[in-house]
């Protein structure tokens, strides 16, 4: 099957999850999940309007703001999240398959975290916040957990505030938290990584890899065991990218040693555009 294919089958059953964890675990009892669909709950919640209707809208915005500053496929396979998680809320019915409000958080959160990491795995994201955090990392070092933290926190509070039932408040930043958790199980989630390459494709790599566009570090090497000289190709990029590194080099040498570590912070120069 064609790789774009995969990765859009991916992205479906990703919206195919997060819908099934909105409409039977969190909507039913009034939690929120993290970022814009959070907000959308909210303003569902005080207004009665359709929360699949309101997610839409509130993500399109960040959504066009990513086309015109990035225009990739990042963007695209998000978009087409977005569409199906719409399309597949409206399918499924609200209807809670728990009784317990703290069941509903676990299991919810639990299933908005899978749907949401494999479709950053497939190399697009569920909208929202995650197109904010790709722009604002690729511009400068921006704390986006805190600005994260904050919104979300703001948003909990509006809920426990209108809804004056501070319970529902504590269930949801449960839900969010074991979402977040099962995201970082699933996919790397710090800003910036590094790709430790060992090839011997060298020209070919750095032909693609320069057209991202990162710096690379070239440094020769010599294999201990085979005494044969290969190249060790080292750059630093955004976790966000991480895919379409992953499938360059797959696709340039599949014979290739990678070694991905996290990266806690970059001196000196580092191109983010």
């Amino acid at each position: 099957m064609d790789k774009k294919a995969i990765s859009i089958a991916v992205v479906l059953i990703g919206a195919a999850l997060v819908a099934f964890g909105f409409n039977m675990f969190l909507i039913p009892h009034e939690l929120l999940s993290g970022g814009v669909s959070g907000i959308a709950m909210v303003i569902g919640y005080l207004t009665n309007m359709n929360i699949s209707i309101l997610y839409f809208v509130l993500n399109l915005p960040l959504i066009i703001w990513g086309l015109v500053v990035i225009g990739r496929r990042f963007i695209v396979l998000s978009l087409a999240s977005v569409i199906a998680t719409t399309w597949f809320m409206q399918l499924i019915p609200v209807r809670g398959l728990v009784q317990e409000p703290i069941l509903g958080a676990v299991f919810g959160g639990v299933l908005v975290g899978i749907g949401a990491g494999i479709t950053i795995r497939a190399g697009g994201s569920t909208g929202g916040f995650d197109i904010v955090g790709f722009i604002l990392t690729r511009k400068r070092d921006f704390p986006l957990g805190q600005m994260l933290f904050a919104l979300n926190g703001g948003v909990i509070f509006m809920l426990g505030y209108f809804k004056n039932n501070w319970d529902l408040a504590l269930f949801s930043m449960l839900s969010i938290f074991i979402a977040g958790k099962v995201i970082d199980t699933i996919h790397i989630r710090h800003i910036k990584v590094t790709a430790f390459i060992v090839t011997k494709q060298r020209e070919a790599l750095l032909e693609k890899l320069l057209v991202i566009p990162r710096g690379v570090t070239v440094i020769r090497t010599e294999g201990a065991y085979t005494n044969q000289e290969q190249s060790l190709l080292m750059t630093v990029t955004t976790r966000y990218e991480l895919v379409g590194l992953q499938k360059i080099i797959k696709e340039t040498d599949p014979k290739a040693f990678v070694n991905v570590v996290e990266t806690v912070g970059v001196l000196g120069e580092f191109r983010r555009q």
